[in-house]
Formats: structure tokens, sequence, C-alpha cells
């Protein structure tokens, strides 16, 4: 719309006077109702404030005598540009809000909100006469907006991070071909059950939100929940578990084995072996000991050869439950408090996709303790083959027997 607006401005500029070049801008902007003169001035670079002199002379119109309405000022007349009377101006500005120059500790607005008011009064008090919504037109003028922050930056990259996500999608690939099992596992973030504001909105009569506590304040007897996902790969339906303790490593297998016992041995009833994706952190890191002894415990309940290929740091938004179910999960609950555990695990467990994402949940009312040492003869116990690449991202946990279709 906006170029539609630029492109008949241009045709019409020559030929077109001081005042009707304000009246044909005010009645554009009259079209367009709430938003128009911003609208009509970003596309033409007519002030608001020359817009709505032709919106008032538009009301006027038909008062107006003849002879009035063909005064025109002659060129050049009028109130000079704020920039002509003060050429410094401009630059004051760019030094406030300019990426290299803000950083610096001595400035003034280093520390503060940089709002168009903040920049105005900063360069009153350094002589300039100006008000907030020059400074915004200016700033537009400029090219800059308001933005917020992108995550886009990882920390360093480790050297073998590409060549190890090759590794992983070969052993997914690998594992994929001998119709066993490869899940992707992490922890959603932590969320407080009670009457809290939950991130997002959703459709309600108009005027009524939904009222929530203003403080979030944990519940003593509901606390946090700690919902830990696993991700089947192939048939894209999940298994999450919400814990009411701590996420700890053997928090986490033990929502592998209900995994397992609920979903994964009914649709991999011939399987012998496991394969799962995890990040480097947390309680499925790659140095979690603990981690290593509890998925022993699982491969031999199972009899399953478990392999594990861990995401180099820094690169967790790679890992595929991310993008294919917690993501979905956040969008399916937006807006809504999530006031007991019922309705966490309802909203869980009716989150689809058009894909064909299924999901079940459960409550684990289960404890687990926080601290648990794991000495070295107990690491010692655990039967793991490390690959030949990375063998510290790269494992197999292994029971005393079993035969694989995997060299």
């Amino acid at each position: 719309m906006a170029r539609i607006i630029r492109e008949q401005f241009t045709d019409l500029d020559l030929v077109l006077d001081e005042r009707s070049r304000r009246l044909w801008a005010a009645a554009e902007a009259k079209t367009f109702g709430h938003g128009g003169q911003t609208l009509v001035s970003e596309a033409t670079g007519i002030s608001r404030s020359t817009i709505h002199v032709g919106l008032r002379e538009l009301k006027q119109l038909a008062k107006i005598s003849v002879k009035d309405s063909k005064r025109v000022r002659s060129p050049g007349g009028g109130r000079k540009h704020l920039t002509d009377h003060d050429p410094t101006l401009i630059m004051g500005l760019e030094d406030m809000v300019d990426p290299t120059s803000r950083g610096d500790p001595e400035s003034p607005l280093r520390w503060t909100c940089k709002s168009t008011r903040q920049l105005a009064s900063a360069l009153q008090e350094q002589g300039h006469k100006i008000g907030r919504q020059k400074v915004a037109d200016l700033l537009a003028d400029l090219g800059y907006s308001l933005q917020g922050n992108r995550k886009t930056k990882e920390g360093v990259s480790h050297p073998d991070r590409d060549a190890q996500f090759k590794y992983i999608n070969a052993q997914v690939t690998a594992f994929q071909e001998c119709g066993q099992p490869v899940v992707s596992v992490d922890t959603k973030k932590k969320e407080l059950v009670g009457d809290f504001k939950n991130a997002g909105r959703e459709w309600r009569p108009k005027g009524e939100p939904e009222l929530v506590s203003t403080y979030d304040f944990i519940d003593k007897e509901l606390g946090k929940v700690n919902p830990y996902g696993v991700y089947d790969q192939t048939a894209n339906v999940g298994w999450v578990s919400v814990g009411v303790d701590h996420d700890t490593a053997e928090f986490a297998v033990e929502s592998l084995r209900r995994w397992w016992s609920k979903m994964g041995s009914h649709v991999y009833s011939e399987a012998t072996e496991l394969l799962i994706t995890a990040d480097c952190g947390g309680s499925n890191g790659n140095r979690a000991r603990l981690w290593k002894v509890s998925l022993q415990r699982l491969a031999d309940e199972l009899g399953l050869r478990v392999s594990v290929c861990h995401f180099p740091p820094g690169t967790s938004k790679w890992n595929k439950i991310e993008h294919r179910m917690f993501s979905h999960i956040s969008m399916n609950w937006r807006g809504k408090p999530l006031t007991s555990h019922e309705i966490i695990i309802n909203l869980i467990a009716n989150t689809t996709t058009q894909k064909g994402l299924k999901i079940q949940a459960e409550i684990d009312t289960g404890l687990y303790r926080k601290g648990i040492k794991v000495t070295n003869r107990e690491l010692a116990k655990v039967n793991v083959k490390k690959a030949d690449f990375h063998g510290e991202w790269n494992y197999t946990i292994m029971p005393s027997k079993l035969t694989t279709c995997m060299s």
C-alpha cells in the first residue's frame, strides 16, 4: 500500500503546489482511517503535522471563500526545516543511537531506555530545540526502526560442529533403515503451575481477558513442573513426562522408560537397538555420570543396545524435538494459564499438527534427589563403547547379550 501511495505522489508532485499537495495527502490519509497519517507520511515524506493541517482544512473547506482558497505561499515560503537552523542536530542524534558509539560506558544514554522522549531530552540538554515527534521523524529518515533482539549467536563454534551433524544424520538414517527406533530428547523449560500469566494471546470476547495473578510468586502446593520430552523422529509421535520434582538424569531416563513402555515397545516390537539424540548439557549431558549409569540400567532392563549422539555445545536448537514437538506445545497453550497438572497434561496431549503429530503425556510424581555422586568404580561398570569419531559425544551402552543388525 505504501508503494502505491509513493508512486501516486511521485506522479503528481511536479504539478501540485504546496496547498494542493497538503490537501491531497490529507485526503489520502483520511481514506485509510486509523494510522492513515503515519502511512502517508512515511510513503511521501510529508510531515504528520502538515497532513494534520490539511485534514483541518478539508473539514472547513466549505467555509473557505474562493479568494482564500486560492492563496498559496510562494516557493520557498513557510517555516524552514529544523535541520536548516541546526546543522549539527543530525550528527548529535546519530551519535546517540549508532551501535558503535552507544556502547561507550561514559555515554549518558548507555544505561537508559533510548525512547524518542529520552533522546529528545538528551538533545535538549545539548542545546538543540527538538521534541520527541521530530526525533521519531528524523530517525525514520535516517533508516532506523524499532527492533527487538534476535537470537542468532551460538557462542564459539566447535571446529567439528558440521562433521558431528553429518555423523548424527548418518546414524539416524542407518537406524531407520534397519527399522530401529530413533528418538530426540530434551527438557522443556520449567513452568509455574497456578493462576499465572502465560505468554501469548488467544481469542476471547472483546474486553474480557482472562484475569491472572499480578505477581508470579510460586504456589507452594502446586510448585513447578519439568516437562521432559521424547520425540520419535520416524513415527512423528511424542511422549512427555511432566515431572514435579527435580530435573535429574534419573528423571530423564525414567521418561525414556515410560515412553518405551507406553509407546515405543508397541511400534518397535522387534527392536534390538535404540538411538538417542540429545543436547550436550542438562540432565542428559554427555558429561553427566548419572546419565550413563541410568542408561546402563535401562539397557539391561529392556535388553536393548542404547546408542547416544550428542549435539555439539551451543547447538541445542538443532535438536529435532525443539522445532517438531516443543514449539507446537508452546503454541497450543499460549495465553492459557497453567492452573493445574490436569490442564497441563490435556494441553500437551491435545497438541497436533497438519503433519500428524500426536503426543501422549503423563504426570511423574516421583522424587528425584539432586546431587547424587557416581564414583569411578560405579562408572567403570557401565558397558560403554565409544565411537571412533568424538567418543565423548557418540557412544553405545550395551547390555550383557544382544544380537543386532547394526555393525
